[in-house]
C-alpha cells in the first residue's frame, strides 16, 4: 500500500526531524509551512494521511480541517497542536480528524498512530468482499468428486501448495492460469489455492474482466486520483491495492484491453501499480490468479492477447476437466447439491431417483457444474415435499437426459435410414458427436468460419481453436 503523507507545519525544525524519521520508516513525506502550501500540495501530492499543525500563520488548523475535507474526503488527518485541551481536542476529532496529538511529541508515537490508521484503511478495503467462510464453501464444491481428472486436478493443487510454504516471508508465489469451459469450477480453484495458502488470512479480491468496458475496468483495477476523468470526484483505491498481502482473481482474463494486458504486465513483473492520474509508483504485493474459457494460444496467434503477459501468467497453467468427463462425479455433486439447497431454503431432503439419476449422466452439461447446481436448486425450490425427485421435476435443456415430449409416431420405410443414423449418433462419444456438428455446421455453411459460428452460437476464436483441435480444415479447390 501506498504510505504518502503530508506535514503543514510551521516550525521548521520540528517538521525536518519529523520528515527524516517518517522517511526512515518508509512513509514518502512532503512538507509545508503554511495552510496555504498545504492545501495547494494536496490536489498535486495526494497524500495518504496529513499532519496538521493547528498554529499556522495563515489559518487556524480547524479551518484547514475543514478545507482538507472538501477537497478530498478520503484523506486521514491527525492534528498536532502545543495548545491541547479537550474543547479543542473534541472540536477536531468533530471536524473531521481521526486522531489528535499534543506537543511535545514523541516521534515512536507518531509512528504508531500512523500504523495504525494505515491499518484501519487496508481492513476498512475488505469488508465489501466475499466473507472467508462462504469462500471457502465454494472452494470445496470445486474440490469435490472422485474421477480420474478431479485426482489428477488435486493432486497438482497440493503439490502447488506444499511447494508454497517454502516460500520465503516476502516472496510472491507464482502466477496462476486456470482454464476451462464455463461453469466448469475455475473460481473454485482460485478461491481453493488462496484459503489453502500461506494468504488465507489476506483478501480475496476478484474482477470479472468482461463485466465493464475498458476504461471502467481500469479505474477498478488499478484505482484513481481525484479529477484523474469526469466524476472521478474522490480518490479511489484499486483492486490490487485492496488485495494487498492477499490474492487478486481476475476471471475472463481473455476478454482484457490490450492496453489495459500492458499495465498488468507491468504489475507482474514490478509488483508496482499506479492509480489513473497518478505520477506516483506504488509497491504492492498481490498473488494474481488468471482464468479463461477462451483460447489463449489462439488469440496471441491472431495478437489478440499479448504473448509476453500469456507466458507470464502460465508459470502454473491449471486445466479444469468439463463435467461431462468426470463421470459418477456428477451423481456425488448433484447429492451435495439437493442436501445444501434443501438446507437453505429449509425443505426436507428429497433423494434422486434412479430414473432421475440416470438422465443427470445422460445430459451433457453444457453449462458444467453451474448448470447442474442451478437445475437442482429450481427442482428443489419447485418440488418441495416430494420424498424423490424424478425426471420431470429436472428442467435439464434439449437434447439431455430428461425429456418431457410426447412420443413419436412410429417411423414410415422413408425414415427408416434417417432413424439409422440417429441411433449411431447417440451411440457415439460426447468429441466425435461435436466433431460431426462442426463439420456440419461448416458444411452448411461452405467453410465461411464466420457463417459457420453464428449458426453454431460461439465464437470465431472458440470455432477455429475447435477446428484445430478436430483437425478440420476446408476441402481443397
Amino acid at each position: 500500500m501506498a504510505k504518502a503523507v503530508l506535514l503543514i507545519e510551521d516550525e521548521a525544525v520540528l517538521a525536518k526531524n519529523m520528515a527524516l524519521y517518517l522517511e526512515r520508516c518508509g512513509y514518502e513525506v512532503r512538507s509545508a509551512e503554511s495552510a496555504a502550501a498545504g492545501i495547494g500540495q494536496l490536489e498535486e501530492f495526494h497524500p495518504d494521511v496529513v499532519l496538521l499543525d493547528y498554529n499556522l500563520p495563515d489559518m487556524d488548523g480547524l479551518q484547514v480541517l475543514q478545507r482538507i475535507s472538501e477537497i478530498d474526503s478520503a484523506v486521514r488527518v491527525v492534528m498536532l497542536t502545543g495548545h491541547g485541551n479537550v474543547e479543542l481536542a473534541v472540536q477536531a476529532m468533530k471536524a473531521g480528524a481521526c486522531d489528535f496529538i499534543t506537543k511535545p511529541l514523541a516521534l515512536p508515537k507518531l509512528r504508531l498512530v500512523l500504523e495504525r490508521i494505515f491499518g484501519e484503511t487496508r481492513r476498512a478495503g475488505t469488508l465489501a468482499y466475499y466473507q472467508r467462510r462462504e469462500a471457502e464453501n465454494a472452494a470445496a464444491d470445486a474440490m469435490l468428486g472422485e474421477s480420474a481428472p478431479m485426482r489428477e486436478l488435486k493432486g497438482i493443487l497440493q503439490q502447488l501448495l506444499r511447494a508454497e510454504s517454502h516460500l520465503r516471508e516476502g516472496d510472491a508465489p507464482a502466477a496462476v492460469l486456470v482454464l476451462g469451459d464455463t461453469g466448469s469450477g475455475k473460481e473454485g480453484v482460485a478461491r481453493a489455492l488462496h484459503f489453502n495458502g500461506l494468504r488465507r488470512d489476506k483478501p480475496f479480491v476478484e474482477l470479472n474482466c468482461a463485466a465493464m468496458p475498458a476504461q471502467l475496468l481500469e479505474s477498478e483495477l488499478f484505482g484513481h486520483e481525484r479529477g484523474a476523468f469526469t466524476d472521478a470526484r474522490e480518490r479511489k483505491l484499486g483492486l490490487v491495492e485492496t488485495a494487498e498481502g492477499g490474492t487478486l482473481f481476475l476471471d475472463e482474463i481473455g476478454d482484457m484491453d490490450p492496453g489495459l494486458q500492458a499495465k498488468l504486465l507491468r504489475l507482474l513483473e514490478e509488483k508496482t501499480v499506479r492509480r489513473v492520474g497518478s505520477l506516483r509508483e506504488h509497491k504492492v504485493d498481490v498473488r494474481i490468479i488468471a482464468a479463461t474459457h477462451r483460447p489463449l494460444e489462439a488469440l496471441v496467434a491472431e495478437q489478440r492477447f499479448r504473448a509476453d503477459l500469456y507466458y507470464r501468467l502460465r508459470v502454473v497453467q491449471i486445466q479444469l476437466p468439463p463435467l461431462r468427463e468426470r463421470g459418477d462425479d456428477i451423481l456425488l455433486l448433484a447429492q451435495h447439491f439437493v442436501q445444501q439447497h434443501a438446507r437453505r431454503y429449509g425443505a426436507p431432503t428429497p433423494t434422486l431417483s434412479a430414473e432421475a439419476a440416470q438422465a443427470l449422466m445422460r445430459h451433457p452439461w453444457p453449462g458444467n457444474v453451474r448448470e447442474l447446481r442451478n437445475t437442482l436448486e429450481q427442482a428443489v425450490l419447485l418440488h418441495r415435499g416430494v420424498p424423490a425427485l424424478r425426471p420431470e421435476h429436472l428442467a435439464l435443456a434439449a437434447g439431455g437426459g430428461a425429456s418431457t415430449a410426447p412420443p413419436r409416431p412410429v417411423a414410415g420405410p422413408a425414415e427408416t435410414a434417417g432413424a439409422a443414423e440417429a441411433s449411431a449418433a447417440e451411440a457415439a462419444t460426447l468429441p466425435e458427436l461435436e466433431r460431426q456438428a462442426l463439420h456440419l455446421a461448416l458444411e452448411r455453411s461452405g467453410w465461411n468460419v464466420t457463417r459457420a459460428a453464428r449458426a453454431l452460437g460461439i465464437s470465431r476464436d472458440t470455432l477455429r481453436y475447435r477446428m484445430e483441435k478436430f483437425g478440420l480444415n476446408a476441402p481443397a479447390v
